[in-house]
C-alpha cells in the first residue's frame, strides 16, 4: 500500500453517532428501536433502485419513504410528515463519535488532505457537519447530489477525484460500511474500514487496505 495524499470520509455512522436517530425512529415505530437497521437497509436498498432506474430523490426523501414502508410492514400508521419529523431534524444534528475530532485533527496535522463524501443532500450534509463541529476540518465537502447517483456508484467517487485532480491510487476512502468501500475499491481507491459497533465486512469483496477501530487508530496507522 502506497501512502495516500487524500482521505475521503463517509459521514453517517463513520463520523456521526446514529444513536439519537435510533431513539427517534424507535419512538416513531412504537418503541421499536430494533427496527433502525431494517429502516437503514431499506433506505440503502431503494437508493440503489434509484441508481438502477436513473431516478433521483434526495436521501432524506428516500429515508422518509423507507420509514413509511417499515411502519406499514409492522402495522403502524405513519404519515409522511411524521416520518420526516422523526428523521430530518435528528439526522442533521447528530453528534460526532468521541474519536472523530481528535483523529481528524491528527490526520490533518500529518499533512493529509481531508474531504467528506456523503449520500446526504448538500444542504443536509452542511448542516450535519456544522452542527457536529466538523466543517472546518475538511478541505471540501461533497454530496452525491452533484451527480444524482448514490454511493457505491463509481460516478460519486470519480466526481471527487476529478474535482481534486488526484489519481484514484492516491486517495483512500474511509468508511464504516463495507458496501461503500467495495464501490471505492472498484474504481481504484485505497480503502480503510472503521469497525463501528455492528459494522461488518463483506466477505465477497476485497479486504480493505486498513482495518481499525476508530479514527485515532487510523491516524496512528497512517502516521508519516
Amino acid at each position: 500500500m502506497s501512502r495516500p495524499t487524500v482521505l475521503i470520509f463517509d459521514v453517517n455512522e463513520t463520523l456521526l453517532d446514529l444513536t439519537p436517530l435510533k431513539t427517534s425512529v424507535g419512538s416513531t415505530l412504537n418503541g421499536r428501536e430494533d427496527l433502525l437497521p431494517l429502516w437503514f437497509s431499506t433506505m440503502l436498498h431503494y437508493s440503489l433502485v434509484e441508481n438502477s432506474i436513473d431516478q433521483y430523490h434526495s436521501f432524506g426523501d428516500i429515508g422518509v419513504a423507507a420509514l413509511q414502508m417499515v411502519a406499514d410492514r409492522e402495522g403502524i400508521s405513519l404519515s409522511p410528515e411524521q416520518a420526516r419529523e422523526a428523521i430530518v431534524p435528528v439526522i442533521r444534528s447528530l453528534p460526532a463519535h468521541p474519536d472523530v475530532i481528535e483523529g481528524l485533527r491528527e490526520l490533518k496535522r500529518q499533512g493529509y488532505r481531508l474531504v467528506s463524501l456523503t449520500n446526504s443532500s448538500t444542504a443536509g450534509a452542511e448542516a450535519q457537519l456544522q452542527n457536529a463541529g466538523l466543517t472546518d476540518l475538511f478541505e471540501k465537502r461533497y454530496s452525491v447530489e452533484a451527480v444524482r447517483k448514490f454511493k457505491p456508484d463509481g460516478a460519486t467517487y470519480r466526481m471527487v477525484l476529478d474535482d481534486l485532480g488526484v489519481a484514484a491510487s492516491d486517495a483512500m476512502m474511509v468508511a464504516a460500511h463495507a458496501w461503500d468501500l467495495a464501490g471505492a475499491d472498484h474504481v481504484g481507491l485505497q480503502t480503510a474500514f472503521i469497525s463501528r459497533p455492528g459494522a461488518s465486512l463483506y466477505p465477497n469483496a476485497n479486504k480493505p487496505d486498513v482495518i481499525v477501530d476508530d479514527l485515532r487508530e487510523l491516524a496512528k496507522r497512517l502516521a508519516r
